[in-house]
């Protein structure tokens, strides 16, 4: 059973709206069926749905368009691609392959055909995987010209030697490489940044989740009355609009981002997954190792020599942004990833909610990192500031140590991070201490 709210433990302190899991699923129902590549219509429909879903809060999703030809550093933004059948059908006029069924069948960018061939002709264009023969493999073919369906390995040792009618009613020409925008106001201009994939099609934990999770995230962030930074939510097709956006917009975002994170395999519940920085120990890789260690210590910490997502872009030479990835399952790393067995099945209402619950907190410790200075000379008196407990236990005896230890060390020279990983305390904790502190004016914020 889903879960209905954010679980006490990783509650954000800072407020705003806190979804039931099972919304965070039925977003993912309705997003899934939708036919996606890296353009076309498919992918304006996903924008639009996610766009729906944050008008509830009164945000506004900008959808920005890059003509096909767009030079982008190395890369060029590629013709718009729209499909609207394709089927193989045998002597009998059966469909024994139908996109209709499953829009996995063709591989992605193919290009149009109708032609009766023999099976021996059609196998060089056929995709099935042996090791999984119920499941549909994902393939495309976006940069070289091809066409081709994917079918189970079941379905292709069913094949007889007969003469069979191949059909793709594709188009390839001039058009569009879209992508969604939200830009949510804090005090200051420093950037988080939340990216996320919208081009894969059919498949749940990649990638119907990371979509999923950003836009409620973003609805939170959007719902939250006072946010000390600016976060930029941006959903883009994979690789390619990573390129076009940063090709825009690289000197802002190269000035103005502190931290960033790529939200992508966010969806099921066998693991939570890490992959740092480029060179590791920026702001966003601390954050998120603290975070999960407190939440999740068993989760798995990869290297970024196991990239494979935007932070790829993210972090190449010239980028150097300081994005990390926080996973559910990494992609790669179960055995339906880019299958048709990575369905609504494969993810769950509270696979989502954790993920959100992560991320939520990743945000509400970026917003509370603060450093701090002692305000007096020599040790504070608590008692005259209402801070030492009347009675003593055990547990006043930790929280006054812990104050203690956090007064000694606040001169203003490490964030809370480094004094919650100095202390071996939970960040949260620590920055409670810190807010009451500086509420009492022991401390100032820097």
């Amino acid at each position: 059973m889903a879960k209905e709210s954010i679980g006490e433990l990783a509650q954000p302190s800072v407020g705003g709206f806190c979804p039931p899991y099972e919304d965070l699923y039925s977003f993912a129902r309705k997003y899934f069926p939708i036919f996606r590549s890296l353009t076309g219509p498919g992918l304006r429909r996903s924008l639009q749905l996610i766009a729906e879903e944050l008008s509830t809060v009164g945000a506004r999703l900008e959808v920005v368009a890059v003509p096909s030809g767009t030079a982008c550093f190395d890369w060029c933004v590629p013709d718009e691609w729209h499909i609207d059948d394709a089927y193989i059908e045998d002597q009998s006029g059966r469909k024994v392959v139908d996109f209709k069924n499953n829009n996995l069948h063709v591989v992605g960018y193919s290009q149009p055909i109708d032609s009766s061939m023999s099976l021996s002709e059609l196998d060089s264009h056929l995709f099935s995987l042996p090791e999984l023969p119920q499941a549909i493999p994902y393939i495309t073919s976006y940069y070289k010209p091809f066409w081709g369906f994917c079918l189970t390995h079941a379905q292709r040792l069913s094949l007889t030697e007969q003469k069979y009618r191949v059909v793709i009613r594709s188009t390839l020409g001039p058009g569009v490489l879209n992508y969604g925008e939200l830009v949510v106001p804090g005090r200051q201009a420093e950037e988080v940044l939340i990216s996320t994939n919208i081009c894969h099609p059919a498949m749940g934990n990649n990638e119907t989740s990371g979509p999923a999770v950003a836009t409620f995230l973003a609805k939170w962030v959007h719902s939250l009355k006072d946010r000390r930074y600016t976060y930029r939510f941006l959903f883009l097709p994979e690789t390619i609009g990573a390129i076009a956006f940063l090709s825009r917009n690289l000197q802002r975002t190269k000035a103005n981002m502190v931290a960033g994170f790529q939200c992508v395999c966010v969806g099921d519940d066998r693991a939570y997954s890490f992959l740092p920085t480029k060179n590791g120990g920026t702001l966003a890789d601390r954050v998120a190792l603290s975070v999960l260690r407190e939440l999740h210590p068993d989760f798995v910490h990869y290297s970024f020599f196991d990239r494979g997502s935007d932070e790829r872009q993210y972090n190449s030479p010239g980028i150097d942004l300081p994005v990390a990835s926080v996973m559910r399952t990494k992609y790669g790393e179960y055995p339906e990833y880019h299958t048709s067995l990575d369905d609504l099945d494969l993810i769950s209402a509270s696979g989502l909610g954790g993920a959100w619950e992560v991320y939520a907190r990743c945000i509400d410790t970026l917003e509370r990192n603060y450093k701090y200075k002692v305000t007096t000379l020599a040790e504070p008196k608590l008692d005259k500031h209402g801070l030492y407990p009347t009675v003593s236990t055990k547990a006043s005896r930790d929280i006054v140590k812990n104050m203690m230890n956090l007064i000694a060390y606040a001169d203003g020279s490490e964030d809370l991070l480094a004094l919650a990983d100095r202390l071996k305390l939970p960040f949260c904790e620590l920055a409670d201490l810190a807010e009451t502190l500086h509420a009492k004016e022991i401390f100032e914020r820097l």
